[in-house]
């Protein structure tokens, strides 16, 4: 009976013979699956459209909320409309990106990517903070065209120490929350791009909802590249999508519909930033604010130092 009782032992596989299909073994970062090379992905139409419409809503929206809704709603001293969408937006886009990582027909690094979630969380959560803030002066006066110390309810307030209270507001705001934020989202979206690779008999066409998504997501990167000033970062993670796929193309991998759709994304994002800049080229006023030799003016600087002023003059007839 105790001999009966016993687990009966697998066979012994055969020397250097492959572990059974579908059988999970103990990878370096963590359970691999061992026959997941080169499977197909269908297009992931679901979440991609949560991703964008996401995105247009949750970030592109949240400063216009706060603009159009009336200020009684919200007091200058409680979170506005546009925090509570950017709350919405720091616990809803790292699920989805953690869910597309799942999707991959990969097994892509775990420990890299909980690492870029945690990371990402707590930069946009300090962005959260810091352009609550400045958001909240436009109210006051404060023109985003302008550096700290050049606008005119900055340079008067007394003491002058509390001018440097606010450029480590602003330092918070633009460089610490966007690097935390964006570096982890761009890493992670180019670790999903590597596992988006099949050989090129099965590559297929792209589908129609990857094409009628390719527009607004694009046009959402455009935004986020200009208004982040993260030019750096995206030209490098599409230079490296770029040169992934041509040396994919040597051992006869083609990138899938997910693959095909980031890179149209990115590429249609180069020429919106071409488009934008080219427009805004001979405009002195924000050639001042943005020197040097990469010259991307940011779309609310756009807006406050043009466009508020005739929405003033409207609003006054």
């Amino acid at each position: 009976m105790q001999g009966s009782a016993r687990r009966r032992p697998f066979p012994a596989a055969a020397p250097g013979s492959p572990p059974p299909s579908g059988l999970l073994y103990p990878g370096r970062h963590g359970t691999v699956k061992a026959d997941d090379t080169f499977k197909t992905s269908p297009f992931h139409l679901d979440l991609w459209f949560y991703f964008t419409l996401q995105n247009w809503v949750l970030d592109f929206g949240r400063p216009i909320a706060m603009i159009i809704l009336p200020l009684e709603w919200f007091p200058l001293n409680k979170p506005s409309a546009g925090d509570y969408f950017h709350m919405a937006y720091n616990v809803i886009t790292p699920f989805l990106l953690l869910k597309l990582i799942e999707r991959s027909p990969k097994t892509l690094p775990r420990s890299v990517v909980y690492v870029s979630i945690i990371i990402f969380v707590m930069g946009a959560s300090i962005h959260l903070v810091g352009d609550s803030v400045n958001h909240r002066l436009i109210f006051s006066g404060y023109q985003h065209h302008l550096s700290v110390r050049e606008n005119p309810i900055i340079r008067n307030l007394k003491p002058e120490t509390l001018i440097d209270s606010f450029e480590l507001l602003y330092y918070y705001d633009e460089y610490l929350g966007h690097s935390m934020w964006y570096i982890p989202f761009f890493l992670i979206l180019f670790i999903y791009f590597t596992g988006c690779f099949r050989p090129a008999a099965q590559q297929g066409r792209v589908p129609l909802a990857a094409l009628l998504l390719v527009g607004p997501s694009s046009l959402y990167y455009w935004y986020l590249v200009t208004e982040g000033q993260i030019f750096i970062l995206y030209i490098f993670t599409f230079f490296a999508m770029t040169a992934l796929v041509l040396q994919q193309r040597r051992k006869g991998l083609r990138p899938d519909s997910n693959g095909l759709f980031l890179l149209l994304s990115f590429g249609l994002t180069l020429l919106l930033i071409a488009l934008w800049v080219g427009w805004l080229w001979n405009d002195k006023t924000l050639r001042k604010k943005y020197p040097g030799v990469i010259y991307i003016p940011e779309p609310w600087a756009f807006y406050t130092l043009h466009m508020s002023n005739l929405h003033a003059a409207a609003a006054e007839l």
